[in-house]
């Protein structure tokens, strides 16, 4: 039986987590690639520093702009918030236990994306549609990945409720440790790189107009507005990072209600997804981007994978 109390205190535990680990879990990425690269750094509280400068400013919109361009920032950072507390990162006992499902989850992703490709169209400029277009074509291929990529560990579970699928894996590790868990390991993790914006499929940290495709979106957006997005990317890379860490590598997450468990899933997420962050940054070190039409083939690479891993999960049953 679930307390009501303690599942309450995990649910708060997640949002906190992503909401004031995202910008550290950017600025240990930036730090390990400044290391690699022999720079010194910013730092790694550098991100939070930049939103605490945005956050200060007033807002500029471009002429024209409409609802579409207003809503977008609190609607990217709404998603992002709800599914940090749906997602089991630090346990599978929350009040939310019954709506941890997985198609919502990439409806909720999907929907933040959908909102900040709709302000890059609203901006009326070349480059805010230039960058909704390779958004939503990315975004057509990333999330059937993302799906079949869950669904074969949920075919053994006979689930797809997060929670279920999570705890099934710390109980059972060779629903993990599998063929068709490495093959849905794989799949999720290009996909996870490109619905993050991360090398190869973008780069985050250009501003080269032929190769934008996040940043040409959020190219008009100042103050606020920006610190909102900003902070949202960074959740939503965190998410990704702690959803691939928490499926593939379940061990830590809390199947009960004690406060020790709770302790020991709270350690081992922020471990788990900060040795993936720095592995992805040390990784980007000699990552090149591969050409916009390249990406495609990238991503339907992942998928063919995800379906091999759905196919082998069913032979599995």
């Amino acid at each position: 039986m679930t307390n009501p109390m303690t599942g309450t205190v995990a649910l708060a535990i997640q949002v906190v987590l992503v909401a004031a680990g995202a910008p550290l879990l950017i600025g240990l990425m930036r730090q390990v690639r400044a290391r690699l690269e022999g720079r010194a750094g910013a730092g790694v509280l550098q991100p939070w520093r930049d939103l605490r400068k945005l956050a200060r400013r007033e807002p500029i919109g471009p002429p024209g702009s409409g609802i579409f361009f207003t809503a977008a920032p609190p609607v990217l950072a709404a998603t992002s918030l709800l599914v940090a507390a749906v997602i089991p990162l630090v346990s599978t006992r929350t009040p939310l236990d019954g709506s941890i499902d997985l198609i919502a989850v990439v409806g909720l992703l999907l929907l933040g994306t959908v909102a900040l490709a709709l302000a890059g169209l609203d901006t009326g400029t070349a480059f805010g549609g230039m960058g909704a277009s390779r958004e939503m074509t990315i975004a057509a291929l990333v999330e059937p990945t993302l799906l079949l990529s869950v669904l074969a560990l949920s075919v053994r579970a006979g689930t797809t409720n997060l929670g279920a699928i999570v705890s099934a894996g710390v109980h059972d590790p060779s629903r993990v440790v599998s063929p068709a868990g490495a093959l849905a390991a794989a799949a999720l993790a290009i996909a996870v790189l490109a619905e993050a914006g991360r090398l190869p499929v973008d780069n985050p940290a250009t501003h080269l107009e032929l190769t934008m495709v996040h940043e040409a979106m959020t190219l008009e957006y100042s103050g606020r507005d920006l610190a909102l997005v900003e902070w949202a990317a960074a959740a939503r890379t965190t998410l990704l990072l702690g959803l691939l860490a928490t499926l593939f590598l379940p061990w830590g997450v809390a199947t009960g209600t004690g406060a020790l468990a709770l302790l020991t899933a709270t350690a081992a997420f922020a471990l788990k997804t900060g040795l993936l962050a720095a592995g992805l940054a040390a990784a980007e070190v000699w990552l090149a981007k591969v050409r916009l039409f390249r990406v495609p083939e990238l991503l339907a690479g992942s998928f063919v994978l995800a379906l091999l891993a759905v196919m082998a999960s069913f032979m599995l049953v």
